[in-house]
């Protein structure tokens, strides 16, 4: 949805922004979750708040649209798997940036995003809802600088909360585990603040699915072990050393008769004409490539595990799918914490190398399924499929209620940056 112009709109029709990134796919999917539940309940609101007497309009935005120079996404999004990437993972959690916290200030609105504060100062929104740290700040900024009063609720799309979330003036963190809350109490955010709600994923994660005529439609085997091979994507780049060690692990996956591999390659025309030709070349038969479909949820279903990297929106539709994973990769970053918190539970297997990716791969292909329903098993203390409802009832709630003029959030301050020191985090790298 391509933004209004500045100074245009005023109607009583009361907005509420839902904002991402575009670096990455994950936090835009994560965005339309949501405000396709927002979308939802706000039918209800005039039962809900009698008070309120306007209609609710949904506006999805990617905050880079606001810039004043337009970032490529894809190339920003491969900060975590270049030459930059151990700089980049220093942002989460290690002890210093445990406790050296970012709170939020104008700094971004003024340099990058003056283009969404004048949006703002037109539109004046009642709750800006963030999926992107990005986003977050600049919705903070912009509050600033108008002196309005809108609700701002920061959704986290992975399994750890970095460090450069503007914590001291985000009305609500939604959060998808416990640990995730213990370290926003780390950094002084109240506990009225913390919600556990899960990470939104699109509603087609939630549903049953019948496995068997799902791999009859697609031509799958209902012989075999299925693995789903999530390797595609909307920006490639990211995906540069997951496809390279899936590479090297062929030539010893194609002997795996128990093992049939359906590789996701999405838009990526290339991607597929690519393994096209590696599966002729190497004479491999238990392997199809599908390109863009919007059958993920079913075909997550209808296979035994998924092979992927440990993304927070790839790792969630697979929670909510209820499908084992198998992450793949040396990961940085909040892929680093996504992996670490997984595996810790028991919730996924992570290997590095082609030969471990190959020996996991064929223990999975084995007739009996304990390790795969162990999998599956603990999976559900992380499964929360109405995660994106979750979230835009709260935002709703915070958007619709009446406000509390004097409250620090919002007036006292208006700093161009703020950081300040926090407690000793409970879990550290």
């Amino acid at each position: 949805m391509e933004p209004d112009k500045p100074g245009l709109i005023h109607s009583p029709t009361q907005k509420i922004v839902v904002m991402h990134a575009s670096v990455g796919s994950g936090h835009k999917m994560a965005a339309e979750a949501v405000a396709a539940a927002v979308e939802h309940l706000s039918e209800a609101c005039q039962e809900r708040f009698p008070h309120f007497k306007a209609d609710v309009a949904v506006e999805l935005f990617d905050v880079l649209d606001f810039g004043r120079i337009r970032f490529d996404g894809d190339k920003t999004a491969s900060m975590f798997v270049g030459p930059t990437r151990p700089i980049y993972d220093i942002t989460w959690r290690y002890w210093l940036t445990g406790r050296l916290i970012w709170g939020g200030g104008t700094i971004w609105s003024h340099l990058m995003f003056p283009a969404f504060t004048q949006w703002v100062r037109a539109n004046r929104p009642v709750a800006v809802i963030c999926t992107h740290i990005v986003a977050a700040n600049v919705a903070v900024g912009a509050r600033m600088i108008t002196h309005q009063d809108f609700s701002i609720i920061c959704v986290p799309t992975d399994y750890e909360v970095e460090g450069m979330w503007p914590h001291r003036y985000t009305d609500i963190f939604c959060v998808a585990t416990e640990s995730m809350a213990e370290t926003l109490r780390a950094r002084k955010v109240e506990e009225e603040r913390i919600l556990l709600t899960g990470i939104p994923a699109r509603r087609d994660f939630t549903l049953d699915y019948d496995r068997a005529t799902i791999r009859q439609v697609w031509n799958i085997p209902d012989n075999k072990r299925i693995a789903l091979v999530l390797a595609g994507a909307a920006l490639p780049r990211p995906y540069v050393r997951f496809r390279a060690i899936l590479d090297k692990a062929l030539p010893l996956l194609k002997n795996l008769d128990g093992l049939h591999l359906v590789f996701m390659a999405g838009r990526d025309s290339e991607y597929a004409n690519t393994l096209h030709a590696r599966f002729a070349e190497l004479g491999m038969t238990n392997a199809m490539v599908i390109g863009y479909t919007e059958d993920v949820a079913r075909l997550m279903v209808a296979s035994d595990f998924a092979i992927c990297k440990p993304g927070g929106l790839t790792v969630t539709e697979c929670i909510c799918a209820e499908t084992p994973m198998l992450l793949v990769g040396r990961a940085y970053g909040q892929e680093k914490a996504n992996a670490r918190l997984l595996t810790s539970l028991g919730a996924a297997l992570h290997v590095q190398t082609a030969r471990e990716l190959a020996q996991t791969a064929e223990y999975l292909s084995r007739p009996f399924g304990s390790t795969l329903d162990a999998l599956v098993a603990t999976e559900d203390y992380l499964r929360r499929p109405n995660a994106a409802m979750e979230i835009a009832l709260s935002g709703l709630d915070a958007a619709l209620s009446p406000k509390d003029p004097d409250h620090t959030l919002r007036h006292s301050q208006r700093p161009f940056m703020s950081f300040y020191w926090g407690e000793k985090p409970a879990h550290t790298r």
